[in-house]
């Protein structure tokens, strides 16, 4: 067997093997399959047909490798809720972030091929970073996603205070809501996502499911803990204002207590630039002298 014929089947039996690696590890970190509601199903149609519609498998081979990457993974759900956690922008949408991972999946592995080509290292190794091309723009939609969840937790507090002030006068909470949005001069990402529930209670849905969608659309645990007090004082009848005021002060004790963590990892988050850009310097300022005269034949003492 010639050496190219050699190198040809390791190539080969790389692309295999990253790509069953690859297949294996999607496979395991997949959660498994949950039973949907009628509602959440329908609403999952209606976004097919909005988003992966645009995939046209018998005109266009890409879409055709993308609606297989979509159905063997079972991303349709995952890449929805993305979006969703985004607030449903115009883009991306959740066909465009499929277009992403796929174009990383290539691109990646190519990128570092070339790399290792010039370096003149064995560039069939980029195969293996397929998987990682895949996940990367899942990585930075993810980060965009906290940081959106920050944003709304940032006055949630205050929110919280004034639901509880404006029923304590004699009012619901859907009209506390209301007078909320009226009273904001700018409105915050949490006031838009609260906008958009009562706007859902007019278009005929319950509240209970306008207040879960809103949860939902967050993914934040204290907007979940927030409806799931609001639910449950419907239930039972129980003073919502009580349930308020003693959540909103458990709210702010926790985020203290974060504060304080916070600030005592600060000192030794400061380690790390200290040892790699100040004690370099010092040690290069206090014996560079020492050196220079070292270098010239004689030294100091």
């Amino acid at each position: 067997m010639s050496v190219n014929a050699y190198l040809y089947l390791m190539m080969g039996l790389a692309s295999m093997g990253a790509f069953a690696l690859f297949w294996a590890t999607v496979k395991l970190l997949l959660p498994a399959p949950e039973q949907e509601a009628i509602a959440d199903l329908e609403v999952r149609q209606i976004k097919s047909t909005s988003s992966f519609a645009r995939l046209r498998p018998n005109e266009s081979i890409i879409d055709r490798f993308a609606l297989f990457i979509l159905n063997t993974f079972k991303l349709q759900k995952p890449l929805e809720e993305i979006c969703m956690l985004l607030g449903s922008p115009t883009k991306p949408q959740p066909v465009d972030v499929l277009y992403q991972k796929i174009y990383y999946m290539f691109i990646l592995p190519v990128s570092f091929a070339l790399g290792f080509f010039v370096m003149g290292l064995p560039f069939w190794l980029a195969i293996f970073l397929l998987p990682l091309g895949f996940v990367m723009p899942d990585a930075r939609l993810k980060s965009q996603i906290q940081k959106r969840q920050r944003d709304m937790l940032g006055n949630f507090s205050t929110t919280v205070d004034l639901t509880a002030l404006i029923i304590e006068s004699g009012l619901d909470y859907m009209t506390a809501f209301e007078r909320i949005i009226k009273i904001a001069k700018q409105k915050t990402l949490l006031e838009v996502e609260i906008e958009k529930t009562l706007n859902e209670t007019k278009l005929g849905y319950s509240r209970r499911e306008a207040l879960e969608r809103f949860s939902a659309r967050t993914g934040v645990q204290d907007i979940r803990s927030f409806v799931g007090l609001i639910v449950q004082s419907d239930e039972l009848g129980t003073s919502l204002v009580d349930l308020l005021r003693n959540f909103s002060t458990d709210l702010r004790f926790r985020r203290l207590n974060k504060a304080e963590k916070l600030a005592a990892q600060a000192s030794t988050k400061m380690l790390i630039p200290l040892f790699i850009f100040i004690f370099p310097v010092v040690f290069i300022m206090m014996l560079s002298p020492m050196i220079a005269d070292f270098m010239r034949g004689g030294m100091p003492f």
